[in-house]
């Protein structure tokens, strides 16, 4: 969820537009959404996705290990080892947390632009390689995985323990898990019912609107 590649400018007013044709309007239409389509559910994308889960549920993983080894301790290097785990777990957890919301961000910044540029006409021989078919079943289904481990792991694995077995760190270690693999699985759900909606309601929707250059010239980059 890099926020290091900057996302192109939304399209110019319709007044101050300055395509010189409709092709050359096309040309950078496609260029744009191509762009915006791969920052939004590329495979490089869904491989961040996962890396930050992975992050995140190292974090709480060692979060978990930390408080069962302070409750398990019985001298000091034993506390000491303890804390350090959860301090680790907190350094991960932290910045995993803030890309998140900084990724969510960027998305939704991504779909507006994804509904400007592609209203601005219809090209349905350079829209279809914008569908991505199989990129977002792939999304779909391992975002589906990672939501029914995440909530096995919350409510099952504390439900089947029995009482007084379960430490208050398993339990912090097996929900802290298993929400971090909810929430991204329900992250990149989201993110595939938004680029399959986007593709229904705007490389398959009504007609572009008449008019969409306006009387300047020049091209508009």
């Amino acid at each position: 969820m890099s926020t290091r590649a900057q996302l192109p400018p939304p399209p110019p007013p319709v007044e101050i537009r300055s395509w010189p044709d409709r092709e050359s309007l096309l040309a950078d239409r496609a260029v744009v959404l191509g762009a915006l389509v791969k920052a939004h559910v590329s495979p490089g994308r869904l491989g961040m996705l996962w890396l930050w889960g992975a992050l995140c549920a190292l974090g709480w993983a060692l979060v978990g290990s930390g408080l069962i080894t302070f409750k398990e301790t019985y001298d000091v290097i034993s506390a000491g080892v303890a804390v350090i785990l959860f301090v680790l777990g907190v350094c991960c957890v932290v910045p995993a947390v803030i890309l998140v919301v900084v990724g969510l961000s960027r998305d939704r910044r991504i779909r507006e632009l994804l509904y400007a540029w592609g209203g601005l006409d219809r090209d349905p021989e350079r829209d279809a390689a914008l569908r991505m078919p199989g990129v977002a079943v792939a999304w779909l289904l391992t975002s589906f995985a990672l939501c029914a481990v995440g909530l096995y792991a919350c409510f099952a694995v504390p439900a089947n323990t029995p009482a007084g077995e379960a430490s208050y760190g398993e339990v912090v270690l097996f929900m802290g898990v298993g929400m971090t693999c909810w929430l991204a699985g329900l992250i990149g759900l989201v993110k595939a019912f938004a680029h399959r909606r986007w593709v229904l309601r705007v490389l398959a929707g009504a007609p572009a609107p008449e008019r969409v250059l306006s009387a300047g010239g020049g091209a508009h980059r």
